[in-house]
C-alpha cells in the first residue's frame, strides 16, 4: 500500500506548548518510523471526524474524507486494563492536571492528590476524555512524558500519544466526536487483509 508521510510539523503548537516542550524533563525518544504520523488509505466505514484506536497494532486513526486517515502511533493499556467499545469525546483539555485514581495510587503510588499540568505530567500536552452517555469512562487519549513506550502495551489503560501528535489530533477533533476502540484480537489491519501496511 502506498503510504504518504504527513509532515510532522509543530504548526499546531501554541507559544505555551513551545515553551513547555523546549526543555521537557524526559529524553527524546527514537520512535520507530511506522509509529510516526502518516496519511494512509482507510478502508473501514467510519465517518470523517471519527477516531479509531487499533489496540493490537498500536495505531490511532483520525478518519479523513475520501478514504484516507491520519495514522498516529500510540501506547495502549494492557489487555485487562484497557477500554474497548464505542465512546464519544466528552471533554477536551490543554495541559490537563492529573488526578490519580485510588487504583493508580494503590498500584503505582504514592502520588499527590493532583499533579499540575506540564511536561512532567503523565497526561502530557492534551487530554481527550472518553465518555459513554454522560458518564466519564476514566479513559483518556492523552500525551505522555514517556514517549519511548509508543508502540507498546503498558500498564496504564489509557491511550498515550507523542505530545506533538496529541496536539495535532486535539486541533482536529470536536466535542461529541465518535471514538471506536477495537478490543484485542480485532485489529483493523487484519480486517483489511493486510492492506494497511505502511
Amino acid at each position: 500500500m502506498q503510504t504518504t508521510l504527513s509532515p510532522s510539523t509543530d504548526a499546531s503548537m501554541t507559544p505555551r506548548d513551545r515553551q513547555l516542550l523546549a526543555h521537557a524533563p524526559y529524553a527524546k525518544a527514537n520512535v520507530p518510523q511506522q509509529y510516526l504520523r502518516h496519511i494512509v488509505d482507510y478502508h473501514r466505514k467510519e465517518q470523517p471526524g471519527t477516531i479509531l484506536v487499533d489496540t493490537d497494532a498500536r495505531y490511532l486513526y483520525y478518519v479523513l474524507p475520501e478514504g484516507k486517515a491520519i495514522r498516529y502511533g500510540v501506547a495502549v493499556g494492557e489487555e485487562a486494563m484497557a477500554f474497548s467499545g464505542v465512546a464519544r469525546v466528552g471533554r477536551l483539555a490543554e495541559w490537563p492536571d492529573w488526578v490519580p485514581t485510588a487504583d493508580i495510587q494503590a498500584r503505582l503510588g504514592p502520588y499527590p492528590a493532583r499533579v499540575p499540568g506540564g511536561p512532567a505530567n503523565p497526561l502530557g500536552a492534551r487530554g481527550i476524555y472518553l465518555y459513554v452517555g454522560n458518564k466519564d469512562t476514566l479513559y483518556r487519549i492523552h500525551g505522555t512524558n514517556q514517549p519511548e513506550y509508543i508502540g507498546q502495551a503498558i500498564s496504564s489503560g489509557c491511550i498515550r500519544m507523542r505530545n506533538e501528535d496529541v496536539i495535532d489530533l486535539y486541533d482536529r477533533v470536536k466535542l461529541n466526536s465518535m471514538v471506536v476502540v477495537l478490543p484485542p484480537g480485532q485489529s483493523a489491519q487484519a480486517a483489511a487483509g493486510g492492506r494497511w501496511r505502511g
